[in-house]
């Protein structure tokens, strides 16, 4: 996703880095005095104190003692102070320099709207605006993935309660009034295998979102649900074939696992996702692995 702001005809590039959006500042100023701009906006005195307190808010390696010894110095007329200084003197991370394509100086989205202000506060407040629309536009095709693959999960498991009604439930022939702890089991092996956890034991863990009215599923993000679409396909499959619950656990959680591995994989999602959305995938992944340790003490009959 080329993520870009637009302020009075300016291209301004946004990037994540660990989870954090970054302005950069390169862009805010082309076509003017370029890093001039930025060294004398660091010569500042109150931008070296802002710099500094937003450090100690987010950082816990920023360098204290460097900082004081800046804030000292910063206003005098031999006083300079450039982005690769800052950074490598202080350990900080509110501004950091990008090489190659899109390169530049980025700051913080809280430091870069300190430097839009500096610019002019017009200028601070139209990137203000910009970048909200762009947060907005980003939560929209968001929340539009998420509904699609929330409908596509909904009519899988139509597939599912399709097959245990046509070849489980005639085998068991239970009392009518029995047959939705049938449905909710397979609806439980299928959460353990994506998520690790059965609906009770995510309802025990999140009772302020349970007594609000959600459940696991709604929580989840997209990659989770295109893992349960591909479960709950895959589960009526063997419910045909006449599996066991634990041979088809065993199975669904192998191929939840290889399947969430093969999106944090893949050359398009990779790029349609790029950094801050791969990392969430990524974590999912690991936090997956973690969950599997505990499915596998999980017993649907028990």
């Amino acid at each position: 996703m080329d993520r870009k702001l637009i302020v009075k005809g300016i291209k301004i590039g946004v990037s994540s880095y660990k989870e954090r959006d970054y302005i950069c500042l390169t862009d805010m100023v082309k076509g003017q005095e370029g890093e001039d701009h930025i060294r004398n906006w660091m010569r500042n005195r109150n931008t070296i104190e802002f710099l500094g307190t937003w450090e100690i808010l987010h950082n816990t390696k920023f360098k204290g003692v460097e900082f004081d010894t800046f804030l000292h110095e910063a206003g005098a007329n031999r006083f300079n102070m450039t982005p690769r200084k800052w950074i490598e003197s202080t350990d900080a991370i509110g501004i950091i320099s990008i090489a190659g394509r899109n390169g530049g100086t980025y700051a913080h989205v809280d430091i870069a709207y300190h430097f839009g202000m500096w610019l002019s506060p017009e200028f601070h407040l139209l990137i203000v605006k910009e970048f909200q629309r762009l947060k907005e536009d980003e939560s929209r095709r968001l929340n539009s993935d998420w509904q699609d693959k929330r409908f596509l999960a909904k009519a899988a498991y139509r597939l599912q309660t399709d097959a245990i009604k046509e070849y489980m439930l005639p085998a068991l022939n239970l009392p009518k009034e029995k047959e939705r702890f049938v449905y909710a089991t397979e609806a439980d092996i299928i959460n353990v295998a994506v998520f690790g956890l059965t609906a009770k034991m995510w309802e025990e863990q999140n009772p302020d979102r349970f007594l609000k009215g959600e459940n696991m599923r709604d929580s989840a993000s997209v990659t989770q649900l295109v893992a349960v679409v591909a479960a709950e396909s895959l589960n009526k499959e063997l419910i045909k074939n006449g599996l066991s619950q634990n041979d088809r656990l065993k199975i669904l959680r192998d191929s939840a696992m290889e399947n969430i591995r093969t999106l944090s994989e893949s050359p398009s999602v990779k790029k349609r996702l790029e950094n801050k959305e791969k990392n969430i995938i990524d974590e999912e992944l690991s936090e997956h692995n973690k969950a599997l340790k505990t499915a596998l003490n999980y017993n649907p009959n028990a």
